[in-house]
């Protein structure tokens, strides 16, 4: 780590790059989104909601191989309660008595023996489905208006703000895309539910603390070397603040990957999502924001000059 020490990259020279690797990532997700369409999940399309009790613990990963094939879907499945419990959700064409004698019959052929009582049958309808779309994007639209605002009274300059959410845009769009490409040969889940909304509101935050401390060491380099070239105090604060960022992702990335390893396959695509969050969220903070705002504050004192 001895070059973390003092080091010197120029990562304002490499924003060329940057901007063109950034651009192909996000044409080709929008591309993506609007070719295949965005893999919602139960929570947004609406499905059908099972809750049984089996007399002895059961096996939920054994269960979800067990059920994909003659449901022609992979259910979502997770313990409700205790061991004995499980909620079982599923989108599918057969009506809901349909799906549940056919669960009921592969649970007698798979448990032997293990008695199990139905404790909930429900539907999920459109309706509440769309409210949850709706949810899910005010909740994203008014976490960056916040961020913004919160932004522009910190660091009193807009070109913060907009460099600040560009870079949030930037990591949430890419993930979007890439969560759409992989739903067409993925082996887990990759829909989009309540739980990958709840991670990419994660990456906005994981994201916007990098930033902040970037521009906090721009903030506090800008009163120290008053006389230094806007472009070279930038590059200064990122170099100042480069083993922090690196030693948090690298940290944080083993934690979210064990997560993605181990979780379980419910917890997979929540997990997958930090884990991509993780590595946009400090590329954004080192070659996208910083940039964006030297190009910004460029522009405004050529504005004021005029």
């Amino acid at each position: 780590m001895r070059w973390f020490e003092t080091p010197n990259f120029d990562f304002i020279r490499m924003h060329n790059v940057a901007y063109f690797f950034s651009g192909t990532l996000i044409v080709a997700s929008v591309i993506a989104i609007f070719t295949f369409g965005l893999n919602y999940g139960i929570d947004f399309r609406g499905g059908q909601e099972f809750v049984f009790e089996f007399e002895e613990p059961v096996n939920v990963v054994e269960m979800r191989s067990a059920l994909s094939e003659p449901l022609g879907t992979t259910p979502e499945i997770k313990l409700f309660g205790s061991e004995r419990e499980i909620l079982i959700r599923v989108d599918t064409q057969m009506n809901i008595t349909q799906t549940r004698d056919l669960m009921l019959s592969n649970f007698s052929s798979l448990y032997p023996g293990n008695e199990v009582t139905i404790e909930k049958t429900d539907l999920v309808g459109p309706r509440f489905a769309e409210d949850l779309k709706i949810g899910a994007l005010y909740s994203i639209i008014f976490a960056l208006a916040v961020v913004f605002i919160y932004i522009f009274i910190r660091f009193k300059g807009w070109y913060y703000s907009a460099g600040a959410i560009a870079a949030l845009a930037h990591d949430v769009l890419i993930v979007l895309g890439i969560f759409t490409i992989m739903s067409q040969f993925s082996t887990f889940d990759v829909s989009i539910d309540q739980a990958i909304i709840a991670a990419f509101l994660t990456i906005v935050g994981y994201s916007l603390n990098d930033t902040v401390v970037v521009f906090d060491r721009i903030r506090e380099n800008s009163i120290v070397y008053k006389t230094m070239e806007f472009t070279n105090m930038v590059n200064k604060s990122l170099n100042d603040t480069l083993s922090r960022t690196v030693i948090t992702s690298v940290t944080t990335l083993f934690v979210v990957t064990v997560l993605f390893i181990f979780g379980g396959e419910v917890l997979k695509g929540f997990a997958f999502a930090l884990v991509l969050g993780v590595i946009l969220g400090t590329y954004s903070s080192l070659f996208v924001a910083s940039s964006l705002v030297v190009e910004l504050e460029k522009r405004a004192l050529r504005a004021k000059e005029k």
